[in-house]
């Protein structure tokens, strides 16, 4: 959505918000002013209440409207920005198990760290998946 669009639409939907609660104090006003002494009925007092919730809804779907509008490219960055973070948290483990099956790859047969070249080699693998998936989810966003 282009900035213009969303400034747009978020000053519409602020605009009718506006009117509607102008609206809405005026028709207040002239009923108080045009009342007649008696007590209203419950049924005017009802529908009265319907109407100015109706109102309400209206305006704030409309100002959700915008706000969401205005929000909906920040939250596209934001998670590619998570995605490709999380892919560098990911390539650190990669790193330092890396480095730990390069100091045990004399033991990958059999030896005294054959365990630790064992439990190093799958480790680097997945946190390697996890660091490239990771990066192309962020790239096909």
């Amino acid at each position: 959505m282009k900035p213009q669009s969303i400034g747009r639409a978020l000053g519409v939907g602020l605009r009718v918000a506006g009117r509607m609660a102008g609206e809405r104090m005026a028709a207040s006003a002239n009923a108080a002013v045009n009342a007649p002494a008696s007590q209203p009925s419950s049924e005017a007092a009802a529908a009265h209440t319907r109407a100015a919730g109706q109102a309400a809804g209206k305006a704030s779907r409309g100002v959700v409207r915008g706000i969401g509008g205005f929000l909906r490219p920040f939250g596209r960055v934001g998670g590619i920005v998570w995605l490709e973070v999380t892919g560098v948290f990911f390539l650190l483990f990669v790193v330092v198990f890396a480095r730990a099956l390069w100091i045990y790859r004399a033991s990958y047969a059999q030896g005294p760290d054959h365990q630790k070249f064992l439990v190093s080699a799958p480790l680097v693998l997945v946190f390697l998946y996890l660091s490239v998936s990771s990066f192309w989810r962020a790239r096909r966003r």
